[in-house]
């Protein structure tokens, strides 16, 4: 299979090193960056234009671009017959949403946006529970994610990357969309969303370092949201609050437990041991290629990117007019 990665950031270099895990793959790259030792390692055929890399008719490509590029880059390799893991988010807009849509529809392509805690032990175990109704009816659920942004990339000027550049996609809200993709994989669409969503520490960026929303779910479940670029300690986290107990999951040690309303006590579902978090890209990657492999569709296909995406963009509003803003 040829796969083709769009980006050399450091998620593009990540699925770029987990793409020579599996045989038989053969790598293309898309980038204008300095061919370093990384690439000449690999042995990666590298190219600095898409147009040039369609020409090789790869049979998969991994968008792993910065944010605002994605949607354009994706409907190109789209009306070129392309398979399409796109990295989340979709988009900073929802403009070219639908004619994305409708390419990969035309053209029978297997797609899924890259969020990688749909594989997360830990988040399938919390569908797991909730679906098996073993928290009876959910009510409230709080999550949070706040990490400090200098300290992702050490070795690099934060000021210059694209998570803190608005004219990029950046931002603490779109950036750290993954809480909103798991909730949304856990309690379907939002009715309605209420934000505030801007610049509040003094981090020298350009787009939002905070994110705090309230959303109630078409199944009237109540969840507050917080996201953050300035939090130290990391932290990562869900409570989810339900009729008949709470489970809560702490993603620094890598546990979820429930309280038994009945027993009076906290029992724990799982508690991964020495989990190494690329292991969720790993699987990601194989079932996007198993997909591709034997044309099923994936279980974060385009038209969920784009739900996603329109609560996130929702909140924005929200925060911007300083009212509720009600999803379709």
């Amino acid at each position: 299979m040829k796969v083709l990665v769009i980006g050399y950031g450091s998620i593009g270099r990540r699925h770029i090193e987990n793409l020579y895990t599996f045989s038989n793959i053969d790598i293309l790259v898309c980038t204008k960056r300095k061919h370093d030792g990384f690439l000449k390692q690999k042995r990666c055929r590298v190219y600095d234009s898409v147009d040039k890399c369609i020409k090789e008719k790869p049979d998969a490509a991994i968008i792993a671009n910065v944010t605002r590029l994605h949607m354009k880059t994706a409907i190109k390799l789209a009306k070129a017959g392309i398979n399409l893991l796109i990295e989340k988010p979709l988009s900073d807009s929802i403009n070219g949403a639908g004619i994305l849509l409708n390419e990969t529809r035309k053209h029978n392509l297997i797609t899924m946006i890259g969020c990688n805690f749909r594989f997360n032990p830990c988040i399938r175990k919390i569908r797991e529970i909730i679906s098996k109704n073993q928290l009876g009816r959910i009510l409230v659920v709080q999550a949070e994610n706040g990490s400090y942004l200098p300290n992702w990339h050490p070795d690099e000027k934060y000021q210059t990357s694209y998570a803190a550049r608005r004219n990029l996609g950046g931002g603490a809200l779109l950036t750290s969309i993954h809480e909103i993709d798991y909730l949304y994989w856990f309690f379907g669409n939002v009715a309605e969303v209420f934000s505030i969503t801007g610049q509040f520490s003094d981090l020298q960026i350009s787009s939002d370092d905070l994110s705090i929303m309230s959303m109630r779910f078409k199944n009237n479940v109540v969840a507050q949201v917080h996201l953050d670029y300035f939090q130290r300690p990391d932290s990562r986290w869900c409570k989810i609050i339900g009729t008949r107990g709470t489970l809560y999951w702490n993603n620094n040690a890598n546990e979820v437990k429930m309280y038994d309303i009945k027993k009076h006590k906290w029992i724990t579902k799982i508690k991964l041991q020495n989990y190494d978090n690329n292991n969720m890209y790993l699987d990601e990657l194989s079932h996007f290629l198993e997909c591709v492999s034997k044309k099923k569709q994936t279980l974060n296909p385009i038209y969920e990117g784009i739900e996603t995406l329109k609560i996130a963009l929702a909140a924005k509003y929200s925060s911007k007019i300083k009212k509720i803003v009600a999803l379709s």
